[in-house]
């Protein structure tokens, strides 16, 4: 791996640090976590299958968008799109 990947992945696991431990810290800092406010079992089961369902539905949408390129499919709409606008000149 060349230094400028090893660069970014160690850019990019500072930043999930940072973003965990600045949501630990306001969790805190509104008093998440005490007794009171704590999650049930099934809480947590819930947020577990929506987090897990967001991103099933986020990886199939960005595979649709890579097949639908990959086919073809966008630039054949691109090109009608394209013969049908009017020269720059005509518009307005």
């Amino acid at each position: 791996m060349s230094r400028g990947g090893i660069a970014m992945i160690a850019c990019l696991l500072v930043m999930l640090l940072a973003a965990a431990v600045g949501g630990v810290m306001a969790w805190n800092a509104v008093g998440g976590g005490g007794p009171e406010q704590g999650i049930s079992l099934h809480g947590f089961i819930a947020l577990g299958l929506g987090i897990l369902g967001s991103l099933v539905v986020g990886g199939g949408l960005m595979a649709l968008v890579f097949f639908s390129n990959r086919s073809g499919h966008d630039q054949a709409v691109h090109e009608e799109v394209t013969r049908r606008m009017p020269p720059d000149g005509d518009r307005g």
